[in-house]
This record gives C-alpha cells, structure tokens and sequence, in this order.
C-alpha cells in the first residue's frame, strides 16, 4: 500500500462508514489534532472513540459523507512519509443524494511504514480563523 492508497482507504471508508476500515490506516499511537470536538487524540483508543460517535451519527442522521482531497503533495523516504492538502468533506442525503452542506480544512499526515504498511501516526487539521469575530472559515475553497 502506498501513501496515495491511505488517502484513498481514509475517503472510501468514511463513505462508507466502516469504522474498522478506517481506524486501520492509523498505529495504535497515533497523535490526532482535530478541528472538531477534542484538543487532541493521543492513541487509537481516545481515537475510535471520536470516530465511532462521527460515524454513528452519520448513520442516525441518514447521511454519506464524501471526502475529496485537493492539492494533495506528497514527501516520502523508505521508512517515513508526510502529505499535505485541502479535504473538503460534502454531506448528501442517503435516500436521494442531495448535497446539504460542505466544509474544507486543511490537513498534514505523517505516515511510518510498518511491514510495508503506511500508518498514520500524526494527523493535524485546521482552518483559518477570521481575525474579526475568532471564528473558523470552513468556506474558502
């Protein structure tokens, strides 16, 4: 599995919510700082429990989320990898695929090959803050 083939397994297994799929492209030691909820994650347990609560209520409220990377750049040697883009995240409907609301954030990995395996072992996610009134703007691409 190549660096491109985590991106790709991290987008398809939010699609379709499989918890499992997902929480296997991370080491157990994973370091995670998010934009939603928690500061931080520090292992894979503090981890599937964020993602698990993410896609549950995916599910409750009858949505797909799909996730498209852009401006994807890629660093790699033979043991540690780094990738940086922009992820924006679109909820549709699951009964008739209507687009409901979008967001896009920035986000680095950090990936080790364990057995010829890339993990992610830090992931860091982020958006711009409007100076004016400290919110985050989730809107510019």
């Amino acid at each position: 599995m190549n660096v491109q083939h985590v991106l790709d397994q991290y987008s398809s297994s939010i699609q379709e919510r499989d918890i499992e799929r997902f929480l296997s492209i991370y080491d157990s030691e994973v370091h995670i700082y998010d934009c939603w909820g928690q500061w931080e994650s520090k292992g894979i347990a503090a981890w599937q429990e964020n993602v698990t609560e993410w896609f549950i209520g995916l599910k409750a409220d009858e949505e797909i989320l799909e996730v498209d990377f852009q401006d994807v750049m890629i660093e790699e040697t033979s043991d540690l990898a780094f990738a940086h883009c922009a992820v924006t995240f679109a909820a549709h409907k699951e009964s008739d695929g209507e687009k409901l609301r979008q967001i896009t954030n920035r986000f680095t990995f950090c990936m080790k090959k364990v057995e010829d395996t890339w993990l992610i072992v830090h992931e860091h996610s982020s958006l711009p803050i409007n100076m004016q009134d400290g919110k985050g703007m989730f809107g510019l691409r």
